[in-house]
């Protein structure tokens, strides 16, 4: 079903947007967070890196001797004093020095030390290529089986060169939390900008936001307006033509099968032939009265005014029944209408009923104009062939080109503060509704 009529106001419209684009900076806001932290953390994982091949080749290296390659003890504990006072600190927890083959040569946990381990993929494109990596520890590999207390950990390596020039792999630990407090660091330092830079890009949306809305519903307000003159001067144009048609032609018509009444009567049986052509003529005549006031109903309803709603509704429904269309009229009788609703009801009527003619091929229309909870309800329903409303709002309607009804009725219905709806499906009639509030 396709709702039509009823238009939001400026404020709703506004409130509408500002709470999309509250939304909108919202995500954006979400978004920018996870990705400035991921590039506060790749940052972070990257320093570890550098800073631990600073160290490898700043103060390991330089201490690096036959001795301490060969495991003696006394090397051993001055290596791992060095390492306790310059590496081991703040939040680097464990220290590991390998060579080429796997072994551990010093560890600050000296139950490693003589171990032998088998290397990674990683580790052996160090110790063959220099480059220094980081990544989050296996703390499930058996080398790392004394640092499960510490939580999730980066390890990061680099090469060293032995006293003979033999590479080894220097590694240090580091508790990863550490590199989620650096990137969040980095990311709140650019915190206060981004959210300060996207609260004034909202706040700068609002007022142009309003300004355009406002202009839609200026040039809204303009069309209805354009629409009220070209009604009126159409109302004003079907009162001249129906005034014009009744005064003189259907008049003329009139007095026309009078005077071929009478002269059919004054031939009498002195020209019985003549007689009977004349009588024929003048029930043509009366046959064409009755097709211009018919015109006359559907161009202008006196009726509405004279008789009431009621009425002129019959009088629409007149023509459509003489077509050979079963037409159904169903009116509440304690129905009370001002005249402004009764003129909205009959326009929409008769732009519906003028469409079942021209374009449903119906064999059955009904009317029906009832009181609901909400107010009045007027139904137009014909069981003729259908169409889409959604391809009509899309202004493709190969089979009903050029037709505008759907569209005007909606702009009156809009204009009286109405809604209309118009159900329909190809192959399966049309219903149009107008609900008219209290």
């Amino acid at each position: 079903m396709k709702r039509l009529g009823g238009e939001s106001s400026v404020s709703a419209a506004v409130v509408r947007f500002a709470l999309a684009g509250l939304v909108a900076v919202a995500l954006v806001g979400v978004a920018s967070f996870l990705l400035m932290r991921n590039i506060g953390n790749t940052e972070a994982t990257d320093n570890a890196s550098k800073l631990n091949r600073v160290v490898g080749i700043g103060v390991v290296q330089p201490r690096l001797t036959e001795a301490l390659l060969r495991g003696d003890p006394e090397a051993l504990e001055r290596f791992d004093r060095l390492m306790k006072r310059t590496v081991l600190r703040d939040e680097v927890i464990r220290v590991k020095l390998w060579d080429a083959d796997g072994r551990i040569i010093y560890s600050d946990e000296p139950r490693l030390i003589g171990d032998t381990f088998e290397l990674g993929d990683e580790e052996l494109e160090t110790l063959a290529e220099g480059t220094a990596d980081a990544e989050v520890s296996d703390l499930s590999q058996p080398e790392n089986r004394f640092d499960t207390g510490f939580g999730k950990l980066l390890e990061a390596y680099s090469r060293v060169s032995g006293p003979e020039g033999e590479p080894l792999l220097f590694e240090t630990y580091q508790r990863y939390s550490s590199i989620t407090s650096s990137g969040n660091s980095l990311w709140l330092a650019f915190a206060p900008a981004l959210v300060i830079g996207l609260v004034l890009l909202y706040l700068v949306q609002l007022p142009l936001a309003t300004s355009l809305a406002r202009r839609v519903r200026e040039r809204d307000r303009e069309r209805v307006r354009l629409l009220e003159r070209a009604v009126d001067a159409s109302d004003r144009e079907r009162r001249r033509i129906a005034g014009d048609l009744h005064d003189g032609a259907v008049q003329d018509l009139a007095g026309v099968s009078l005077a071929l009444d009478a002269a059919a009567r004054r031939m009498g049986e002195r020209d019985p032939e003549a007689a009977d052509s004349l009588r024929r003529g003048a029930e043509q005549t009366r046959g064409s009265v009755r097709s211009l006031r018919n015109l006359l109903v559907e161009i202008y309803p006196p009726s509405l005014q004279r008789a009431g709603l009621r009425s002129a509704l019959e009088d629409l429904l007149a023509p459509i029944s003489a077509r050979g269309i079963e037409t159904e009229l169903d009116f509440e009788p304690e129905l009370a209408l001002d005249f402004e609703s009764e003129a909205l009801v009959f326009r929409i009527t008769q732009e519906a009923l003028r469409n079942v003619v021209k374009h449903a091929v119906a064999g059955r229309v009904a009317v029906a104009v009832a009181g609901v909870e909400r107010g009045t309800e007027l139904t137009v329903a014909d069981d003729g062939r259908g169409f889409d409303p959604g391809a009509t709002a899309a202004g493709v309607e190969p089979e009903r080109e050029g037709h505008i009804g759907t569209d005007l009725m909606a702009d009156l219905a809009s204009e009286a503060g109405a809604e209309l709806a118009v159900d329909s499906a190809p192959g399966r009639g049309t219903t149009v509704r107008l609900l008219l509030p209290r």
